[in-house]
């Protein structure tokens, strides 16, 4: 995961949309990004998605309509969002934000082709185990 340098853009505004699905962010190198809550949730940066190592990985299914039902700053440095299905584990830095809102077009793309991989689509139910999440931090 990215953490925080002191070359990272912070955010200079952040909206939650509960309609559209959507995180948006404003960043001080005047990036703005309007992230879905799927990719939030499908891409979080927790041990529960990610594993503990390489190859651990949960590819997540059933998001598309997953919603942040609330969101927390933690210090200086990241968001923690609870979603509707009760994820709230992810702690979500400036950078990996920032990650996320550049890099989303290519993310799904990513998480859509392991879904088509595992024989399954955005809305099939979460499996037991097995899968991976998306690894491109």
């Amino acid at each position: 995961m990215a953490g925080l340098d002191s070359s990272s853009p912070l955010p200079t505004d952040i909206v939650v949309h509960q309609q559209s699905k959507v995180l948006e962010l404003a960043f001080s190198d005047g990036a703005r990004f309007r992230i879905p809550f799927e990719l939030m949730r499908v891409c979080s940066p927790s041990a529960e998605v990610q594993g503990h190592g390489p190859g651990q990985e949960v590819l997540q299914t059933g998001k598309r309509d997953v919603q942040i039902v609330a969101v927390q700053q933690v210090g200086h440095y990241a968001l923690q969002p609870l979603f509707s299905d009760g994820h709230e584990s992810g702690l979500f830095t400036w950078a990996y934000l920032y990650q996320l809102g550049r890099d989303q077009d290519q993310l799904m793309r990513d998480y859509e082709a392991r879904l088509a991989a595992a024989g399954l689509d955005r809305d099939a139910p979460m499996p037991d185990k097995g899968g991976h999440g998306c690894s491109s931090h």
